[in-house]
């Protein structure tokens, strides 16, 4: 018994195995090295030494087999990470979206559909989303909205679809007090039509142009947004191209005439 430690947690006070005689460690995989349907059939049951490199290598080759693999991954932590995000599933929503594809963008709304990400995870599964233009079923959008996270907000308003029961949801965001928030849901009831939104985005648009207030905006435009957009155009060469973009979807002989004045001058 000399030189051996006991297991002073075991139940029966049983000796632990010598260090000599432990059970060596897995040699890590080499994703690079593997074709895809290695690669895609190791991230099924992948250990977390080794899912980071393999749902990164799905990603880099932008393997659209490995998304089954990839939203599997996810489904099997379903119940876990309230307190702390599971890394193998924010592991394969990066891959997910540096994927990138129509069917990238059905698995990540899958995966939120059903309620696979919980907790911090959430906030990178609507970040997905967002990234991939996924846009959630009003039933998932609407708690998504009221949910306590900022940035889970700004991404379900990003998300959310032009719907009787999301509406009234945004209108009430443009009051939040998180500024990207109350931005996002402007943004968003700019791009269903609704006039809620104009002075917000009128603001925005003096203040604080950027490519989603001009898109958002063309929908909801007055005479002042026109004007403004015109002066966008001429001036800001960054959003000069979205101006023009925005202007020439208003229904308005006078965005126009903004736009052959910008052309011309």
């Amino acid at each position: 018994m000399f030189g051996r430690q006991l297991d002073l947690f075991a139940a029966a006070g049983f000796p632990v195995a010598d260090d000599t005689t432990a059970t060596p460690e897995p040699r890590r995989l080499a994703p690079s090295t593997l074709d895809d349907l290695t690669l895609a059939a190791a991230i099924a049951t992948a250990r977390l030494a080794d899912c980071r490199a393999l749902c990164a290598e799905a990603g880099r080759r932008r393997l659209t087999t490995a998304i089954p693999a990839l939203e599997d991954l996810c489904r099997r932590f379903k119940g876990f990470g309230l307190e702390h995000a599971v890394p193998e599933q924010i592991a394969a929503l990066n891959a997910l979206t540096t994927i990138s594809t129509p069917e990238a963008a059905a698995a990540v709304s899958r995966i939120i559909t059903d309620g696979v990400v919980q907790g911090p995870g959430l906030r990178d599964a609507v970040d997905a989303a967002v990234h991939l233009g996924c846009r959630l079923p009003p039933a998932i959008s609407a708690p998504l909205l009221r949910h306590n996270d900022a940035q889970v907000r700004v991404a379900a308003c990003r998300c959310s679809r032009p719907h009787p029961d999301v509406m009234p949801l945004l209108v009430e965001l443009l009051d939040d007090l998180h500024e990207p928030v109350a931005v996002a849901a402007g943004c968003a009831l700019g791009r269903a039509g609704r006039i809620e939104a104009r002075p917000m985005l009128a603001r925005l648009l003096h203040d604080q142009p950027t490519e989603e207030v001009i898109d958002a905006v063309s929908a909801v435009a007055d005479e002042d947004c026109i004007v403004q957009l015109g002066r966008i155009a001429r001036i800001n060469p960054r959003l000069s191209a979205a101006a023009i973009d925005a202007l020439d979807l208003i229904d308005d002989p006078r965005a126009q005439a903004v736009i052959a004045a910008v052309r011309t001058g």
